[in-house]
């Protein structure tokens, strides 16, 4: 015999179920339809398309060529040899690449359009604020870097002697908990201007907070490396995730990435939430 309010909870449980996969499509779809739009508006100045290609490729030389002169002068800096270090640079320009495709423009910009209000229009929106903001200029030209770094991180584990290639699976988890980090580091930094009128001078430590991601941990005293890997988490922008795949350090650190993206994700959240209600409308 069934009991009615188990199956009322059940009922409710599923009915929600139902909804939060609902709503979790309508935002993905609305993702597709931002890369759609940009991708036209992009194709509209092809010119500009390819040079910021090959600046970035320009970036991209300058941080091998600081490596690559190097180990001219040594075989290993700290634990790293001349091939795994071009494989940490592979996955750095991997990251890199997905994190500039899908939210360095959206949040590059996110504190100005707060001061302007363009907020406003965005909150009375049936999705979420952080979604749209996060989302809503999707950089297609990044595509190509992501294409040149997967070809350059292939390159680079051919040369790492006896490599175990079905180590790379790692990646599909490791890759997306890194940009997760950066996402959510980056995304409360810029949420400070719900809380002051001006927060450039958080935005300058946001940025070099990224420099100390595209260096590997190892090379870091022992309380830098320490706040990297814990309190802010850079380090899983390139480090752990290249030391993940060379077997440089235990499954443990996967699990710990997972943990780290969600807490910060979960952390960037409240940050927004929080100053949503401290938020005052610019027409106000």
């Amino acid at each position: 015999m069934s009991n009615p309010a188990t199956d009322t909870l059940t009922h409710r449980w599923s009915t929600r179920v139902v909804h939060e996969v609902r709503d979790l499509a309508k935002h993905f779809a609305l993702v597709g339809a931002f890369a759609r739009v940009s991708l036209m508006s992009e194709l509209e100045y092809r010119f500009n398309f390819a040079v910021r290609i090959f600046t970035d490729v320009i970036w991209y030389m300058a941080q091998l060529s600081v490596f690559e002169v190097l180990f001219r002068h040594t075989d290993s800096l700290s634990g790293w040899t001349l091939e795994t270090m071009r494989v940490f640079m592979g996955v750095l320009f991997l990251t890199d690449s997905i994190y500039m495709m899908l939210f360095s423009e959206n949040l590059d910009r996110l504190s100005d359009r707060i001061r302007r209000g363009d907020l406003d229009l965005l909150l009375v929106k049936p999705v979420s604020s952080q979604w749209m903001l996060s989302f809503q200029k999707i950089s297609v030209a990044y595509f190509g870097n992501f294409i040149i770094s997967a070809v350059w991180l292939g390159w680079s584990l051919m040369q790492v002697p006896g490599f175990d290639w079905w180590r790379l699976l790692w990646l599909l988890i490791c890759v997306p908990c890194g940009v997760i980090v950066v996402y959510a580091i980056r995304f409360s930094t810029a949420s400070t201007a719900l809380y002051f009128t001006k927060a450039d001078a958080i935005n300058y430590i946001w940025y070099q907070l990224y420099r100390l991601g595209t260096r590997p941990d190892t090379v870091y005293p022992k309380f830098l490396r320490y706040a990297v890997l814990s309190v802010l988490p850079i380090a899983f922008l390139a480090s752990v995730p290249a030391q993940v795949i060379l077997n440089r350090t235990g499954s443990e650190m996967v699990l710990w990435g997972i943990a780290l993206a969600a807490m910060m994700l979960a952390v960037s959240s409240f940050i927004w939430k929080t100053g949503l209600k401290r938020y005052a409308s610019a027409s106000s």
